[in-house]
């Protein structure tokens, strides 16, 4: 069975309902990033990262998969494929994939600030009266901005053995993932689907590259009825 490697940004996301801070000139949901999402803004003002948190999943209840997420599941059926997403939703679980890589974390979890490998499955608000089992503050489980990428190795692994790679709503800015396209071996189709497609270094270096200058709902629905059909 072919595996297929899946890498997902904030557009697949979007036309669920879900904002990006890079549609608003580096404003998340009116923040300044950096207060929000760095260690730094967390050591200066940790309520008002926990409620910033806390608005993002509660607006996360109110958004559903939309019908690019339906259409990557149904994949799973006729190929071994693996999601690795830069976004923090759940949208790709709700939408039925079963295997799904999340690069900078997960808006439902929480960890702890002394042992990182205490993390928790949170639905509701987080506060600084949460603590772990050791005592110390809880924090989102997220990836901020100058913080290592965990599972940044694992993804390279994956991707390294991809028959074909799909990239889907991502402006292709943020490194390390945006590398990742650079560790699929040669030749391989790639399919870059994007409604303004931006080729980065990995890119530019791809032979077989497929652009569908679309949306994801459109152009993911169309690329997998193209996949499953050629699989026949």
């Amino acid at each position: 069975m072919k595996k297929i490697v899946v890498l997902t940004g904030a557009g697949i996301s979007a036309e669920s309902g879900i904002k990006t801070f890079r549609d608003a000139d580096g404003l998340w949901e009116g923040h300044d990033v950096m207060e929000v999402a760095s260690p730094m803004g967390w050591k200066k003002n940790q309520k008002l990262v926990l409620d910033f948190y806390n608005e993002r999943r509660k607006q996360l209840k109110e958004v559903q998969p939309n019908d690019a997420h339906y259409a990557l599941a149904e994949l799973d059926a006729h190929f071994e494929v693996c999601i690795i997403t830069q976004n923090v939703d759940d949208l790709h679980e709700r939408g039925g994939s079963k295997r799904i890589v999340h690069l900078h974390g997960e808006l439902l979890k929480v960890r702890s600030t002394l042992d990182p490998s205490i993390v928790l499955e949170w639905k509701d608000d987080l506060t600084t009266e949460h603590k772990c089992s050791k005592g110390s503050q809880l924090r989102p489980h997220i990836v901020w901005f100058g913080e290592e990428v965990p599972m940044l190795e694992k993804a390279a692994a994956i991707t390294s053995i991809a028959d074909i790679l799909i990239i889907i709503g991502t402006s292709l800015k943020v490194y390390p993932a945006a590398g990742l396209a650079g560790y699929a071996p040669r030749n391989i189709p790639v399919y870059y689907i994007d409604p303004k497609p931006q080729l980065n270094y990995e890119l530019n270096h791809t032979k077989n590259l497929t652009i569908i200058g679309e949306a994801a709902t459109k152009g993911v629905r169309e690329l997998v009825n193209q996949l499953i059909k050629e699989e026949a």
